[in-house]
């Protein structure tokens, strides 16, 4: 069975209710057909419902719940909650109905109260839009100092990882992290990989220099960021600095990195600065044709999710189902 495959079986062993608030996108229409075909998650979709219907042409959508919000009896109870949650930002009762009518805040909210577990959006949307509204409703997760943002990397024929599965972050959000920032991303990361593939996260802090083979301050600071995480999460499997091919090919390691628990075995990747971690999930993607699935939030404190304006329903199908193993993570 494929790694997706798993992480299918993982959500339908206890399906939870997850929003697509960008309910006239015909990736996501298409994406719906294929998630209630194969019960992996009980699916909202925002908007009129004949006009959804009519854009879902032949597929099969009607194991779908569709919410309008114009037509929604707890509009007014979604509305002044949001407000209580911003007055403080000076948002008027007003505005915050106003804001009620747009899907991505109306998507958040219907976690917020409870009547959804979890969201995913991007599709059309940019992540400013999908998860500004996260992080102003529902906030960061007990403990948690930071939001990031990493992609599941399903690489093919790959013997890398773990049997080419990886975990890159941040690849979505903080776009240069300093040191703390990044250690913190780091034990997020972790907890991720472990939660999606049930096997012991390997983390390797990027650099292009491996333990001190160049000299400068950005190199600094994945080291100072490598010893952050290890004072804080000393359990972790994690080294650094270390480059690419010292945290992956166990040859380089024994001569770059040598008695390192991590190099050459490295299965979670930690990028200095969102330049580099943007750059290497979508050169892997493009040019070893692997399956990328994000960026997927860690922190908040309910799992939403957004997706690159480029998926195909597939990955859309892929973000859903890692969504419904988080919200059951976070239901325990």
């Amino acid at each position: 069975m494929s790694f997706i495959n798993t992480l299918y079986e993982k959500a339908k062993a206890d399906k939870r209710r997850i929003v697509l608030p960008e309910s006239e996108d015909p990736r996501v229409l298409e994406a719906t057909a294929k998630i209630l075909k194969e019960g992996i998650a009980d699916i909202i979709l925002v908007g009129d419902p004949d006009t959804i219907k009519a854009k879902a042409g032949d597929l099969d959508i009607s194991g779908a719940t569709i919410v309008d919000p114009n037509n929604f009896d707890r509009l007014q109870e979604y509305a002044d909650t949001f407000y209580e949650l911003r007055k403080k930002k000076g948002i008027t009762p007003e505005q915050a109905k106003d804001m009620m009518f747009d899907v991505s805040y109306f998507g958040v909210m219907m976690v917020k109260m409870g009547d959804a577990d979890g969201m995913v959006s991007g599709a059309v949307h940019s992540s400013a839009d999908t998860l500004r509204p996260s992080l102003q409703i529902l906030k960061t997760a007990p403990g948690t100092k930071l939001v990031s943002a990493f992609f599941l990397m399903v690489v093919p024929n790959c013997s890398y990882g773990e049997d080419g599965v990886f975990v890159f972050a941040d690849c979505g959000l903080n776009e240069n992290p300093d040191s703390d920032a990044l250690s913190e991303i780091a034990i997020s990361a972790a907890d991720s990989f472990e939660l999606l593939t049930g096997k012991e996260a390997r983390v390797a802090m990027l650099s292009y220099s491996t333990k001190g083979s160049a000299k400068n301050e950005l190199v600094d600071k994945v080291a100072e960021a490598t010893r952050l995480a290890k004072e804080k999460a000393p359990e972790l499997m994690l080294d650094g600095e270390l480059q690419l091919d010292a945290a992956l090919v166990d040859s380089v390691a024994k001569s770059k990195a040598p008695g390192s628990d991590v190099a050459g075995k490295a299965n979670t990747l930690i990028f200095p600065d969102l330049n580099a971690g943007n750059i290497g999930y979508k050169l892997v993607q493009r040019l070893a044709g692997a399956e990328a699935y994000g960026p997927v939030t860690q922190g908040i404190a309910a799992p939403v999710n957004d997706l690159s304006r480029g998926c195909n329903a597939d990955d859309i199908v892929g973000v859903t189902a890692i969504t419904v193993v988080q919200a059951q993570n976070m239901g325990k």
